[in-house]
């Protein structure tokens, strides 16, 4: 049976991993100053005008690990979504997640003055899960080979290891994750999957 392909997120994936090597060769991905050399985000530079590092951060993974392991759900998640809604949405749901995310975490440093050099596409990635979750929810708990219920799960034990664990941005992903699911709201229309959206032909 043919397969379609995604092929926004099998690009973004490429690009992720291509940004990897390449930083690879000049430094270590696990040390912070390097990483905000090359458009990490840190509140203090951003509040000077660094604008671009809500967007340049998406696509900086600290050590190989971070990446391998937001790749895997990317590759997973993504895949799903934009066979679902469409290459344009699940790009714009992507992007707009990222800087949601990235603000939210920026806010919140803000608030309690706590600041720290971050990155990783994982805002993006739950605002991935959180589409996911509001189309499940429309489509009595199911789209595709993933349940309503399933993400629920997947998202508490994502935030429990985050809240437990040290060096985690919880607040991107929650920022990611209320952004992916309010665009799903806005963008998401049942008709999308009747009309050959679906998964496969």
């Amino acid at each position: 049976m043919y397969q379609r392909k995604a092929l926004c997120t099998i690009a973004l994936i490429v690009i992720n991993a291509a940004v990897f090597i390449f930083l690879s060769f000049g430094g270590m991905t696990e040390d912070a100053y390097y990483m905000l050399q090359n458009g990490a985000m840190y509140l203090p530079l951003f509040q000077e005008g660094e604008y671009y590092r809500l967007f340049t951060s998406i696509f900086l993974h600290f050590g190989f690990s971070h990446l391998v392991n937001n790749m895997l759900m990317l590759g997973v998640m993504g895949w799903q979504l934009e066979l679902t809604v469409g290459k344009i949405k699940f790009l714009l749901i992507y992007f707009a997640a990222g800087l949601g995310g990235n603000v939210l975490s920026a806010l919140v440093e803000m608030r309690t003055g706590d600041y720290a050099v971050s990155a990783g596409a994982s805002g993006a990635i739950f605002g991935i899960i959180g589409a996911l979750l509001y189309i499940a929810v429309r489509n009595h708990g199911q789209i595709g080979n993933v349940s309503g219920q399933g993400i629920i799960v997947m998202i508490g034990l994502t935030l429990y290891y985050g809240f437990t664990s040290s060096g985690v941005d919880n607040f991107a992903h929650i920022g990611g994750l209320l952004t992916g699911f309010v665009l799903a709201v806005l963008l998401y229309r049942k008709k999308d999957a009747e009309s050959g959206a679906g998964i496969y032909r």
